[in-house]
């Protein structure tokens, strides 16, 4: 597993609090400077809530939205059908002082 992917939150079904949690755990006792917060498809409007409600409740002025990367990839479902999904990767970092 990578830097970035030790990171990385992805969101999905779980309790949206578990997600901020994590979140707020990787800056505060894992000491990162940031952190990627990855979501797909219907998850993404999840993931953009886990950020902010991370960033304004929990990490008030300490960390700041550095990077938004948005795409889509392209899969074949298990109907053989061609589907494509969405995603999303917010970047949350430190702030400098």
């Amino acid at each position: 597993m990578g830097d970035k992917d030790r990171n990385s939150v992805f969101i999905g079904e779980k309790p949206f609090m578990n997600y901020v949690t994590g979140v707020v755990m990787q800056f505060t006792t894992k000491g990162s400077s940031e952190v990627i917060i990855k979501a797909r498809g219907k998850f993404i409007s999840r993931a953009v809530d886990v950020a902010e409600v991370a960033r304004k409740r929990f990490l008030e002025n300490s960390v700041d939205v550095k990077k938004i990367d948005i795409g889509s990839e392209e899969f074949q479902s298990k109907e053989g059908k061609q589907v494509r999904v969405s995603n999303i990767e917010i970047t949350l970092g430190k702030k400098l002082v």
